[in-house]
């Protein structure tokens, strides 16, 4: 990202969000992020999405494997994948990014667009990867965050500017792994298909011989496949995605941690809440106050009529 872009896409995103933590954007799907203090290295679970820091740093782990995604790199998780984040910043720079949740519709019409070409130039698959920003994608995010700040060409312009980064994804050096995601008949884009359907249906009981069934493979197969893609078994996934889901409903919705526990599919409270402390760190009730009290604070930040 050259100096020129990064001074006014960091100018773009000190307005649009002006106070730490996530910022909605006019459009759906597009998110900001600000952090104006070092975070710590936190379990984190994000949809398949295209995040841009454009000041700042974050480094997520998965495993053995770091990825560091600055003004110079911007991150792409191809399926949901829980893993580990921190962040870098400070008063002076805080970390400013952009979320864009991949529309797996709108990217299956682009391989479908893009064809045979880019099916040659396939790369091998991953679950999530870095990949330095080009200039095309720092002048794409340029106009869409300049188009956020008018209501009207957000509506109008900007799914087509989404759908412009996306695009560049796709045909960037490392685009196979979303390209692959959506592609059934392959191992990669089988699990996928099954890492949705375990979002989608996280709070039920699911049979890991039923999944594999639904993705032509043997149970042995499908746990290597799973494992390739998300470096953990398909049950230990089930349980950090009913892990996750349970914190927002307690952060977000203030359901308390017995009701969480039932809604995400734990048939044992206490079992949840052991399973909670070990994943976390911290007990359901340490964590939703800890979370609950940050919020309250960013919105005591908050001018009056700005407060959600």
């Amino acid at each position: 990202m050259n100096n020129e872009h990064q001074h006014r896409l960091v100018a773009l995103l000190n307005k649009l969000a002006p106070f730490e933590g996530y910022t909605l954007s006019a459009l759906e799907g597009v998110r900001f992020m600000r952090a104006n203090c070092p975070l710590p290295r936190i379990p984190v679970m994000y949809e398949p999405s295209i995040v841009i820091v454009c000041q700042g740093r974050k480094r997520g782990y998965l495993a053995d494997e770091s990825y560091v995604y600055d003004a110079n790199h911007y991150l792409v998780l191809s399926v949901p994948l829980p893993f580990e984040s921190e962040t870098e910043a400070s008063e002076q720079e805080p970390m400013l990014a952009v979320a864009l949740r991949i529309d797996l519709q709108v990217a299956a019409d682009l391989v479908l667009a893009l064809g045979k070409s880019r099916k040659d130039k396939m790369s091998a698959p991953a679950g999530i990867y870095s990949t330095p920003m080009s200039d095309d994608m720092s002048d794409a995010l340029l106009r869409l965050l300049t188009a956020l700040t008018v209501p009207d060409d957000a509506a109008i312009l900007g799914p087509a500017i989404v759908k412009e980064l996306l695009y560049r994804v796709l045909t960037g050096p490392q685009g196979g792994a979303v390209l692959a995601s959506l592609t059934q008949q392959s191992q990669f884009g089988k699990i996928g298909k099954a890492l949705r359907k375990i979002h989608e249906h996280y709070n039920r009981e699911i049979d890991v011989g039923t999944l594999a069934s639904e993705a032509g493979m043997s149970v042995a197969a499908f746990h290597a496949n799973f494992k390739a893609v998300t470096n953990t078994t398909p049950i230990q996934y089930l349980k950090s995605t009913r892990l996750h889901k349970a914190r927002l409903l307690m952060v977000q919705d203030g359901v308390s941690a017995a009701t969480a526990s039932n809604m995400v599919g734990y048939e044992s409270n206490s079992q949840f809440s052991r399973e909670f402390k070990r994943f976390f760190g911290r007990t359901p009730l340490q964590e939703a106050v800890e979370m609950k009290s940050a919020l309250m604070l960013m919105q005591a930040e908050r001018p009056a009529d700005y407060a959600m």
